[in-house]
């Protein structure tokens, strides 16, 4: 029930300097007809979306798909946080699925009202160049939201994409383009194609690159590592991601190559790679959400980390631990040993720090494990540029798998492959240095593999007797159908266009 069951108010910047919580949904009604009147309205419900996007870049979002697969297993004493992803127990009625669900149905809702009022605000006469100009870079940056939503729901609910069912039915998602709350289940949408959805992403992605483009030329201030707004880079980075998830090598290529090219953003050096995760700091990140002290998003260590430094409600399996060199910078800064108190003992085992909050985002002497999220970074597009080269062109695939290996490992020589070897090392590489960052569900599914959790922990055999049971040992074979979240129950019983439309499965 799309249209009812979202919260209708708009993202008011005021509603959104909290901590965005997994299961807070935006508050505070608003008049259609007055809520933007001027320009400093738009600035200000422009703020909404980018605290939208932060929110959607942090916590769950980027947590749940990760525990959910082959390289975390849960500790006994977690209190079955996360329990129903880690232990292969999700369905249509399980919460959280259907929180994130309707929370970003709400940020498309906000999207589509502010891009209905610039609109019609750009066919005004009454505003300088400059101020079109601003309005129009409003416009570009909600497009880009409302793109950036339907992505991550298609990425999340719907199949991978297929030739073979690309224009099926009921195999895309609900599309809303407009403001216009209803209580008629009669006007619900039923899921689009495939092809539908990805097209109206495409779309406002298009509309988006070239509004901002154009705003470039006379500030490009934001096009810059660490950016707090978004930029025509932003763009091309979702526009090469989406390009590989559809497996369109030759545009995920081109648009990776765009942004490598630009020389703008580079692969941060092995002394500094660190600062990136600690700090929120370097080279590569092509937009990172503002976040202070009184601004923050949901936690993304919490998930892995007690605050009280002797417990974790997750750990990385043994098989992502022995995938690393022994130079290589990223173990270090991803992982760390502690002493894990349960049931009285303490069992010393390798724990997932990669996001171990920054020190100038804490609220008090309590860690709160807050790290500003690197929505697109560099490390990402080198991987897209191989992966996406890498049946066309080796030569070019083993030259950024190269490249990027050689700013994370020290001493790294260089090494080719071909073929089938050379695939499987740029995955390698991608679980690597991506680890955490909410991918793992997305690439298991695209390229077809299933997993099975290894329980063995050679580095310390006492770790097997604190794993939960239940999860220890899961596996997914290729093609289950937990690779795809469930549409929500509440959503298939009040929307009556959705019947006969959910997931296999469920």
């Amino acid at each position: 029930m799309i249209m009812k069951k979202i919260l209708f108010a708009l993202l008011m910047v005021g509603a959104l300097v909290t901590s965005c919580d997994m299961d807070k949904k935006p508050y505070g009604s608003l008049d259609n007809d007055t809520a933007i009147q001027n320009l400093n309205d738009c600035r200000r419900f422009r703020n909404g979306l980018y605290a939208s996007m932060r929110s959607l870049t942090t916590g769950g979002y980027v947590n749940y798909p990760e525990i959910q697969m082959d390289i975390f297993q849960g500790v006994t004493t977690n209190g079955n946080r996360i329990g129903e992803f880690s232990n292969g127990n999700i369905n249509s009625s399980t919460r959280d699925i259907a929180t994130i669900w309707g929370n970003i149905y709400s940020m498309i809702n906000s999207a589509n009202f502010i891009i209905n009022k610039m609109d019609e605000m750009l066919t005004n006469n009454e505003y300088t160049a400059e101020e079109h100009a601003e309005l129009a870079r409003y416009d570009g940056e909600a497009k880009f939201v409302r793109a950036y939503c339907y992505y991550w729901l298609a990425d999340h609910y719907c199949s991978t994409y297929s030739a073979s069912i690309a224009q099926s039915p009921g195999r895309g998602l609900p599309l809303v383009t407009v403001y216009n709350p209803t209580g008629d289940s009669s006007k619900y949408p039923g899921r689009s194609t495939q092809d539908e959805t990805y097209k109206l992403i495409s779309d406002d992605l298009t509309d988006a690159y070239n509004a901002l483009l154009e705003y470039e030329k006379s500030d490009n201030e934001f096009v810059a590592p660490n950016a707090a707004y978004l930029s025509s880079y932003a763009v091309l980075a979702l526009q090469a991601r989406i390009a590989l998830l559809k497996g369109d090598n030759a545009t995920a290529l081109s648009k990776a190559e765009e942004i490598i090219k630009s020389q703008i953003y580079k692969l941060a050096e092995i002394s500094a790679y660190e600062t990136m995760w600690t700090k929120d700091e370097g080279t590569e990140a092509i937009f990172r959400p503002f976040m202070s002290s009184t601004e923050l998003g949901s936690s993304l260590g919490g998930a892995y980390l007690s605050t009280k430094l002797d417990g974790a409600d997750y750990i990385p399996t043994y098989d992502i631990l022995n995938m690393y060199d022994e130079e290589d910078v990223r173990f270090d800064a991803f992982f760390t040993v502690w002493k894990l108190a349960v049931d009285g003992n303490d069992v010393p085992a390798y724990v997932f720090k990669k996001f171990p909050g920054n020190e100038a985002l804490k609220t008090s002497a309590t860690p709160n494990y807050v790290n500003m999220p690197k929505m697109f970074r560099m490390g990402e597009i080198y991987l897209i540029a191989a992966e996406a080269a890498a049946t066309t062109n080796p030569t070019l695939a083993n030259k950024y798998l190269n490249e990027l290996r050689s700013k994370r490992i020290a001493d790294y020589e260089e090494i080719n492959y071909a073929d089938q070897i050379l695939v499987q090392q740029i995955r390698s590489e991608r679980l690597k240095e991506l680890v955490g960052e909410g991918f793992r569900m997305s690439d298991l599914r695209r390229w077809g593999i299933g997993f099975q959790r290894n329980p063995d922990h050679p580095e310390n055999p006492d770790i097997n007797n604190i794993l939960v049971p239940n999860g220890k040992e899961l596996a997914y074979p290729a093609g289950d159908y937990r690779f795809v979240w469930p549409i929500p129950s509440a959503e298939m019983e009040t929307n009556p266009q959705l019947a006969g439309q959910q997931n296999p499965g469920y």
